[in-house]
């Protein structure tokens, strides 16, 4: 089997995306099972290697049909969005903003061709994207948008951890109110779906997590699980899916990693799912996007202003997201 032709956008270039991929390729042998590109900008990806690694070559290309397999090369499909000082370090700005949704949107233009197997995404910014003129929230809304993909779901994993979000930014206040059965359900299938074609899993466990503590205790503490989540799960279980709950929220997640109960755990908002996952991985998180018809994972951080130039930002977490990468691509192939 050929090795997965994998692109890498390189996400806001004011951000750490530059500078997690050239300590990506410098401190591990990256090429080894992928033929890598990134798509990018000359200026931001030459910076980055000057601060990062001097042993880094940035090797612009025109073609990804014959690229170096060099570890010591990064091969750049420039896109000549951003000139030189156009996207200052640690600052939302609409030209980084911009440059990086057309990465984004190139990438998904190959894939979608099949002239990549897998995109893995560095950070963007959701204001630098507003201040563009871009009105997204962010990826995953891109990537449904120009995939014409109408049910998709969010998967955060580590190495002990597999969560997938029923609501995903939204106020903790408006949660009850989407807590419906048909979108239960419709993850629960997403989830079920991904665990058998990108993770090669034969008979998927899955967990759903209930919305309210001791998962609405029969309703005495809230009627969510009643009225939606567990309609849902019955009618995973009559599809043949085996789903079981509603479990509650703050004991499933420790039966889950220390007992190995379930294959993942269906949360019904953001941080339900994402304060375990980040507690127990937080430098190699990776988010995966499913219902897609192409492959995309990203880093499960954001583009850290902050510590942006500073080279003391992890490369772990986009190095395990081009790890999944690679093992969905591989696993989509078999199918």
């Amino acid at each position: 089997m050929r090795k997965p032709k994998i692109a890498i956008t390189a996400g806001d270039a004011a951000g750490v995306g530059p500078e997690i991929i050239v300590k990506m390729f410098a401190k591990h042998d990256v090429t080894k099972n992928a033929d890598l590109f990134v798509i990018g900008d000359l200026f931001p990806m030459l910076s980055a290697a000057r601060r990062i690694s001097r042993k880094i070559a940035i090797k612009p290309i025109t073609s990804i049909k014959n690229i170096s397999g060099d570890k010591n090369i990064i091969n750049l499909l420039d896109m000549k969005a951003l000139k030189s000082r156009e996207a200052p370090l640690a600052k939302a700005g609409a030209k980084p903003g911009k440059a990086s949704f057309l990465y984004i949107k190139k990438a998904i233009e190959l894939a979608m061709a099949k002239k990549i197997d897998a995109i893995v995404t560095a950070p963007i910014n959701k204001h630098a994207l507003h201040m563009a003129g871009i009105k997204y929230p962010g990826h995953t809304e891109i990537l449904a948008k120009f995939t014409r993909t109408k049910k998709y779901a969010m998967m955060l994993l580590s190495e002990e951890l597999k969560v997938v979000l029923v609501t995903i930014h939204t106020s903790i206040k408006s949660v009850p109110g989407l807590i419906r059965k048909k979108p239960v359900f419709e993850i629960i299938k997403l989830t079920n779906d991904s665990l058998k074609k990108d993770f090669g899993t034969k008979v998927p466990r899955i967990a759903v997590a209930g919305l309210n503590p001791h998962a609405g205790e029969a309703g005495a503490f809230g009627t969510e699980e009643q009225r939606a989540i567990l309609p849902a799960i019955k009618q995973a279980q009559k599809s043949g899916i085996n789903a079981e709950g509603p479990f509650p929220p703050d004991t499933i997640f420790h039966k889950v990693v220390k007992y190995k109960t379930h294959d993942a755990v269906v949360v019904m908002y953001h941080d339900q799912g994402l304060i375990p996952l980040k507690l127990l991985g937080f430098e190699n998180g990776v988010n995966v996007t499913l219902g897609l018809p192409i492959v995309r994972t990203s880093p499960d951080h954001g583009t850290a202003y902050d510590i942006a130039g500073t080279g003391t930002a992890s490369e772990l977490s986009i190095l395990s997201a081009l790890k999944v990468a690679i093992e969905i691509a591989k696993n989509r192939k078999k199918v």
